[in-house]
């Protein structure tokens, strides 16, 4: 894909980008290197690589899904400033 200083310049004022022409120039350049590098990913053939959800082949640990910790929101809620049917009453911050 090749953009010209027009495109360039289209898409800062869509964007609400303030650019120089010299920046114009710098821009066509960088995009253009970029739309380069992506060409040149897409012409690789990937049919044969099987897709991966990740770089190395690792297996999460997994662990019993068991409770390890007694239930102690009594003794914290007996010292909160309020609480009223099991909640935490807050003031109201938003107005």
């Amino acid at each position: 894909m090749s953009l010209s200083l027009d495109d360039v310049k289209r898409v800062s004022n869509l964007a609400r980008i303030e650019i120089s022409e010299d920046e114009v120039r710098t821009a066509l350049a960088q995009l253009s290197d970029i739309f380069g590098l992506i060409q040149e990913m897409q012409a690789v053939n990937t049919s044969v690589i099987k897709p991966m959800s990740h770089a190395q082949d690792v297996m999460q640990r997994l662990r019993a899904d068991v409770v390890t910790e007694i239930d102690q929101r009594e003794s914290f809620q007996s010292i909160a400033p309020k609480v009223e049917s099991g909640l935490y009453l807050v003031p109201k911050v938003i107005e």
